[in-house]
């Protein structure tokens, strides 16, 4: 990196002026990564679909909060493209599906009752990617700060990962109501990295979904998308990488590193 530019903050997301201009090919097995091969970097995660299958519980609990209303349950097909902007915003479209509109105040009270049915079980059925727990321990055997940037309120992320056993894995968690603007906004990715104590432009993101993309790639960082969560045809939208297992990420993470600090 070039002393002389200036660091992007939150507070000046428009700070930084590169571009990330390539796509990256790495070896698809797991790198041997030595201790602090990654040591200045932080690593930002998506939550559900990408670390974590969360589909189970959160359609047990969208389903119990249409049950509540005299509505018809949604299949677990169907939920996975409902999710990655929030409860309500789940919740929302999950009640459009079943052809009902609700005013806001509505809207908010059955959001609440979703969270409080998602609570009760929070991880019941939610189980990490197969691979995921290696390769977290593998970036902080590494030297890498590794942060979640989700639009999952922060305590019920909290909540997740204490029920998962992973909570300590991760030096920041950062919700849509712990900074000014959500995914998609690059204020979020930024807010997970500065938390962490990282800098914005020693950062790199994986996610599953558009607003997992366009918040890092507003925020000039490298993204991947993982090709088993819940965005769809990732491969539509562009990203620098491509990840089809978990044990791809300590190599693919690696090669970012080393064209970061080269630019």
């Amino acid at each position: 990196m070039r002393d002389e530019e200036p660091p992007l903050t939150a507070n000046s997301a428009k700070a930084d002026k590169r571009i990330w201009p390539f796509r990256v090919s790495v070896p698809r097995e797991v790198a041997m990564l030595h201790a602090d091969s990654l040591t200045g970097l932080t690593v930002v995660f998506d939550l559900d679909g990408t670390l974590v299958d969360t589909a189970p519980d959160l359609i047990r609990a969208l389903n119990a909060t249409l049950a509540g209303e005299g509505l018809p349950e949604i299949s677990r097909g169907k939920v996975h493209h409902l999710v990655g902007h929030g409860a309500r915003a789940l919740l929302q479209k999950g009640i459009a599906n079943c052809g009902v509109s609700l005013t806001d105040s509505r809207l908010d009270s059955l959001t609440e009752n979703f969270i409080a049915h998602y609570r009760q079980d929070i991880a019941g059925e939610s189980r990490l990617f197969p691979g995921a727990l290696e390769t977290l321990h593998s970036l902080r055997a590494a030297g890498a700060r590794i942060s979640i940037c989700t639009n999952k309120r922060t305590f019920l992320a909290l909540e997740l990962l204490g029920a998962l056993g992973i909570r300590e894995l991760f030096d920041s968690v950062i919700g849509p109501d712990h900074t000014r603007e959500r995914k998609p906004s690059p204020l979020h990715f930024i807010a997970a990295v500065e938390e962490a104590g990282g800098h914005p432009q020693s950062a790199v993101m994986f996610g599953d979904s558009e607003p997992d993309l366009r918040s890092a790639r507003a925020a000039k960082a490298p993204v991947a998308l993982v090709n088993f969560g819940y965005g769809g045809d990732v491969q539509a939208l562009g990203p620098d990488a491509i990840v089809r297992h978990f044990s791809e990420i300590p190599a693919l993470t690696y090669e970012f590193w080393l064209r970061i600090r080269r630019m």
